[in-house]
């Protein structure tokens, strides 16, 4: 599937409410610090079907704009001031793109940029596929080669998902890591609400970075499978008792910390009720629940909430080296771009076992 020369497909949210469009645009030409990149693999997320379902003025974007922010490809030019990885070589893009300037940006921070209100939100986007164009195309323009991490020897398919299924856990998990303690301990127990795209990465990280008991939960026997094959201790399906459940793998004083990739009300009164006082819960998933916060109240008393977003260069460079040595597998199921709609109604309708990556016509014809 060839278009014009010159030319290149990309996936493109043209208004609120979808449905994505496959359209025909313009290569971009780097400029200044930009680098273009080759697009060899870009990941599906739950924040895209949330990006396409939204209302006009529910988030702070302007359309059109191609979506996709977990990005992996090969550098193909670089603007005439561009610096990092060069011509050629194999990178994955860091997606939350900031000022650069700000205290934040300057520490690696850019998913908590101080400039990024929503004024400019709605001229510049967050980043990668939110509000700016992103990597469900053949080629992506990015800002500046600080954005992109070199990926040596790693597989763009296993890289891409990193970038945000693969960070956004890692980032999560160094939260709360405090309450847990590094590998070698022992004696803690996390549970892992959600055993999704992220679930999956997270239930890993945590095995190869912490001695806590990991307890996974989901809806679905074969998201609790796939938790078993990432090594958790333990899986419950949600049930009236499953708090019981996990208290009762701790002797009843309940875990020390949640990692809940939903959001709904539902999974954080289950969070709440399976966490032990001075526990920590990490709020990962979108799924708009809410949690009364009074005090005296209800919650564990020194319970610690977070409400993590993407991550760092930093910590993308951590999972990468995870990656690169073995310690985290990203479970693929892998889709032709040209069949892009299809891997997003497969994602809608919860048919994908891990993440769902979009490559290259021909790089899914030879695979």
């Amino acid at each position: 599937m060839r278009g014009r020369e010159g030319a290149m497909r990309a996936v493109r949210l043209t208004r609120w409410g979808g449905p994505p469009v496959v359209s025909e645009l313009e290569r971009p030409s780097p400029r200044g610090e930009e680098v273009l990149v080759r697009v060899e693999a870009a990941g599906l997320c739950g924040s895209d079907l949330h990006v396409i379902d939204a209302g006009p003025g529910a988030l702070p974007y302007r359309t059109p704009f191609t979506l996709g922010h977990e990005v992996a490809g090969r550098v193909a030019e670089r603007g005439p001031d561009a610096t990092g990885p060069r011509t050629g070589e194999r990178v994955v893009v860091y997606g939350p793109w900031g000022c650069g300037h700000c205290g934040h940006c300057a520490a690696g921070a850019e998913n908590y940029c101080d400039r990024r209100s929503e004024s400019d939100a709605s001229r510049t986007g967050t980043g990668a596929g939110l509000g700016r164009d992103g990597g469900l195309a053949d080629f992506l323009l990015v800002p500046s080669g600080r954005l992109l991490l070199p990926l040596g020897d790693l597989a763009p398919a296993q890289a891409a998902p990193l970038s945000d299924a693969g960070l956004t856990s890692y980032h999560a998990i160094a939260g709360i890591r405090p309450t847990l303690g590094d590998a070698g301990g022992g004696g803690t127990a996390v549970a892992v609400i959600g055993v999704g795209g992220l679930g999956h990465l997270a239930v890993q990280i945590l095995r190869a970075t912490t001695s806590a008991q990991v307890l996974a939960v989901d809806v679905k026997e074969e998201a609790l499978a796939l938790a078993a094959d990432c090594g958790a201790h333990f899986g419950t399906l949600v049930r009236p008792d499953t708090a019981e459940a996990l208290r009762g793998r701790t002797g009843g004083a309940g875990v020390d910390a949640v990692l809940d990739f939903v959001g709904t009300s539902a999974t954080l009164r289950l969070g709440v009720s399976a966490v032990r006082p001075s526990g920590a819960l990490a709020v990962v998933g979108s799924g708009g629940g809410e949690l009364l916060i009074r005090k005296p109240g209800t919650l564990p008393p020194g319970l610690r909430i977070s409400l993590p977003f993407w991550g760092t260069r930093r910590d993308l460079e951590q999972v990468v080296a995870l990656a690169q040595a073995g310690a985290v597998t990203v479970a693929t199921e892998r889709f032709p771009l040209s069949r892009a709609l299809d891997a997003i109604d497969a994602l809608r309708s919860g048919a994908v076992r891990g993440r769902a990556v979009l490559v290259p016509d021909e790089e899914f014809v030879r695979s």
